[in-house]
């Protein structure tokens, strides 16, 4: 989890929020828009990809489905990580994470961003 806090620390006005009525799961919000749903301990997210993005990491990640209640079909993809996870995941995780955020966050946040990581 202290991972993925680090990686949330980096964007713009993004907060965590545990929902109660999720048995506490952490979410993570801009604005009150979800980028990120997590269970206690991160070893399972569900994050937003464009479609074809999320059809291409469901396809070629074992450990990658749709995410459920229909969300899956608006990109947002279900990941397993491994306790044991290396640097070389996290990394790509990172990246999947700050693509779901400026896909949720509002366009003047979500340049920040993009700005960012087209350096």
């Amino acid at each position: 989890m202290s991972r993925l806090e680090l990686i949330a620390a980096e964007l713009p006005e993004a907060q965590r929020v545990d929902v109660e009525a999720w048995d506490g799961h952490p979410t993570f919000r801009v604005r009150g828009k979800n980028f990120v749903f997590a269970d206690r301990s991160a070893t399972s997210l569900s994050f937003k990809l464009g479609k074809s993005e999320a059809e291409a990491v469901v396809a070629t990640e074992s450990d990658a489905d749709p995410t459920a209640y229909g969300l899956g079909r608006h990109g947002w993809v279900n990941l397993k990580i491994a306790s044991n996870a290396s640097e070389q995941r996290w990394v790509q995780i990172r990246e999947w994470i700050r693509t779901s955020y400026t896909l949720v966050a509002p366009r003047k946040l979500a340049r920040i961003i993009e700005e960012e990581d087209a350096e």
